[in-house]
């Protein structure tokens, strides 16, 4: 019989293990190609058997073992980008309220750091979350980008670039086109925030990437890899530069591309576009109850479009001439046969088989072609489906210029008074590109947030449909090397605060006038988040013990041993330990976050109650007892508060237990200690 636990479990701290996760799923679907073997110090330790993995699949063949040629992409530092994603960061993530608006009620999220790190750090509480991802990436153009590609600069480098820890005044990769490796450390730059994010997408989110022809066809390689070649949804050639960039070698350039991909094709629904007045005019009849259609003819136009290619949808539809009625019978005189005929006298094919044309035969309607002199048979085609006017597919050119990259800068010159920002993505292309790949209640992602020109179309685009879009944008604190806005990531804050107010100020001239209506000001309306959470990357507020070596010099042993007995940073905020806490435990920054008494403590009650969390530095039985019957999904609390007391610690473990007695796993309380 098994002795029940006497310690609770001790809080993770780091971020998502990823190899873990991925062998956890593995496991799930095979569990018995999984074994237990030693290993070179006799320690047993979880093995796969993949002769066994390779039976369970249906795999027979060795193509892929040895020396043997395979299609595929690889470059130098491709392994080692494998082993970046897998190594957690051991970062947090401090809330910054003094720079942020609407702090306690708001969902949008900007965050100031290295993009990678945050990434992992986001991967516990946004893992299949997010509906849609936009990037504008560095092109790689021959010119500076400041992101890592040596696998050491990883949250060390980047607090020294941000002055975060004192440093020799360490600076991020380079990369010029005079380099050996000019394409490989772009490529080691984008592929683990790839696949990081792919991560995030929810089953039917998407993911749109900016990009110009430097390296768009690597783009795609990769993008083929991470995210599966039958997931590719499209490239949209974007006209962002109408006069021509002169400065170009042959020709000039007056584009760039997006590119789209989905997390899964068969999941992923993509928005259509608006119609235009002018196409609205084409639903010009109205039927018995008042409904607006367009008749589209019923034979199959362009490919396929041949009675070889579909013998079973060529076949006679019969028209009663007297009463216009439809038939697939001949149901005596007076009825004649029509049949699928090209313009050539050949014989076509319908769009529909027999079946269909039999259950929605009150949709057809016949029509004499004069040219002809001949029966025709088209389809009803309506405006709205339901309540939803009807749209169209998106065209893979877009040159409104409303895209414009001068757009885009000007609209940030107005903003912030200033030129601090070179041609930036405009609003309205963002905007455009979430109409098409989001939902009015998703969460959009952009890691590479440059002036915060995603979260202004979130923004104006919740304004305009009355939507509830959340933003969670990252960007790096890059110098600008100028006195008004010293970082990148400062212009962006400073952006959308500007923006915010702007509403606002809409929404309080507006909301005087009784004969206006605006969203957030009517009370039909839900009211607008104008607001968001800005939080920094850095160091962990505790120090996290490094065990994973076992050939440790013992001095070392002894040092990570002596910061273990007290290991929180004595220069930590109890706000920046709650979010710590939070954030490793899979809770999202923006949730609810209330400061209740229990037992005469002091808890944090996230989420409702689902979290629960004590700081304090005495924890009690009463308090224990008090949680337990609030069934929280978890309680984390610190290890410090039992004061050494070892039976009270026994004893909040058995309450926990008892508690989750005859629960499923799913339902049952979670307590840790950190």
């Amino acid at each position: 019989m098994s002795s029940k636990p006497k310690n609770p479990e001790t809080m993770d701290l780091r971020s998502l293990d990823i190899s873990a996760d991925n062998r956890a799923k593995l496991k799930q679907l095979f569990p018995t190609v999984f074994l237990e073997a030693k290993d070179e110090n006799g320690k047993l330790v979880e093995s796969i058997d993949f002769e066994k993995l390779k039976a369970e699949l249906g795999i027979f063949s060795y193509v892929f073992e040895g020396r043997r040629e395979r299609y595929g992409m690889d470059w130098p530092g491709k392994k080692e980008c494998l082993k970046i994603i897998q190594q957690p960061s051991i970062g947090t993530l401090k809330p910054c309220r003094d720079e942020s608006v609407n702090f306690e009620t708001t969902e949008n999220l900007f965050i100031e750091g290295d993009n990678l790190e945050v990434l992992k750090l986001l991967q516990k509480s946004y893992y299949g979350k997010v509906k849609m991802i936009y990037i504008d990436p560095p092109y790689n153009t021959g010119k500076e980008f400041i992101y890592p590609d040596k696998y050491s600069e990883t949250l060390e480098t980047y607090l020294a670039y941000a002055g975060l820890v004192d440093d020799e005044g360490k600076k991020f990769a380079t990369n010029t086109a005079n380099e050996g490796r000019y394409h490989t450390k772009w490529l080691n730059m984008m592929y683990p925030r790839l696949y990081l994010a792919r991560n995030l997408l929810q089953e039917d989110g998407v993911i749109f990437i900016s990009i110009d022809d430097n390296e768009l066809v690597n783009l795609r390689k990769l993008c083929d890899e991470i995210f599966g070649e039958e997931n590719f949804l499209g490239t949209i050639t974007v006209q962002s530069n109408p006069r021509g960039r002169q400065s170009d070698t042959y020709f000039a350039s007056v584009h760039d591309y997006l590119v789209c991909y989905a997390k899964n094709s068969t999941e992923s629904i993509i928005s259509g576009a608006p119609l235009t007045e002018e196409q609205k005019k084409e639903f010009k009849y109205t039927d018995s109850n008042g409904e607006l259609y367009r008749l589209l003819g019923l034979r199959q136009r362009g490919s396929a479009s041949k009675r070889e290619d579909r013998p079973d949808m060529f076949f006679p539809i019969y028209v009663n001439e007297e009463t216009q009625e439809l038939s697939l019978t001949e149901n005596g005189p007076g009825w004649i046969p029509i049949y699928p005929q090209k313009s050539d006298g050949s014989d076509g094919r319908w769009m529909w088989g027999k079946d269909k044309v039999k259950k929605d035969i009150n949709l057809l309607v016949p029509k004499i072609i004069d040219r002809r002199d001949e029966y025709d048979i088209f389809v009803k085609d309506y405006l709205y489906i339901g309540e939803t006017e009807r749209t169209r597919k998106y065209k893979t050119i877009w040159d409104s210029k409303l895209y414009n990259n001068q757009a885009g800068t000007q609209e940030v010159k107005k903003l912030i008074k200033s030129d601090a920002m070179s041609f930036p993505k405009p609003k309205d292309l963002i905007k455009e590109i979430c109409r098409l790949g989001s939902k009015t209640d998703s969460i959009i992602v952009d890691f590479f947030a440059g002036s915060g020109t995603t979260a202004h179309a979130v923004l104006d685009l919740n304004k305009e449909d009355h939507g509830a879009r959340k933003f969670l944008l990252i960007q790096l604190p890059e110098n600008t090397e100028r006195e008004d806005f010293k970082t990148i990531a400062d212009i962006g804050k400073e952006r959308i605060r500007r923006v915010i107010k702007t509403i606002e100020e809409e929404q309080a001239a507006k909301a005087a006038d009784p004969q206006m209506k605006l969203p957030g000001v009517d009370d039909e309306q839900p009211p607008l988040d104008l607001g968001f959470k800005v939080f920094k990357l850095d160091k962990s507020n505790f120090r996290i013990w490094d065990g994973t070596d076992p050939n440790m010099p013992l001095e070392k042993l002894e040092e990570q041993l002596s910061l273990h007995v007290d290991h929180i940073d004595p220069n930590a905020g109890q706000e920046d330990i709650l979010y710590e806490l939070l954030l490793k435990a899979g809770f999202m920054p923006t949730e609810k976050v209330e400061s209740i008494k229990i037992a005469g403590k002091t808890v944090f009650s996230i989420a409702d109650g689902a979290l629960l969390i004590c700081l304090e530095d005495e924890i009690t039985r009463e308090l224990i007892d008090a949680v337990a019957e609030a069934e929280p999904m978890q309680f984390i609390c610190l290890d410090r508060g039992f004061k050494g007391n070892d039976q009270l610690k026994a004893n909040a473990v058995q309450t926990f237990a008892a508690r989750n007695q005859g629960r499923e796993k799913e339902k049952q309380i979670v307590f840790r200690t950190v």
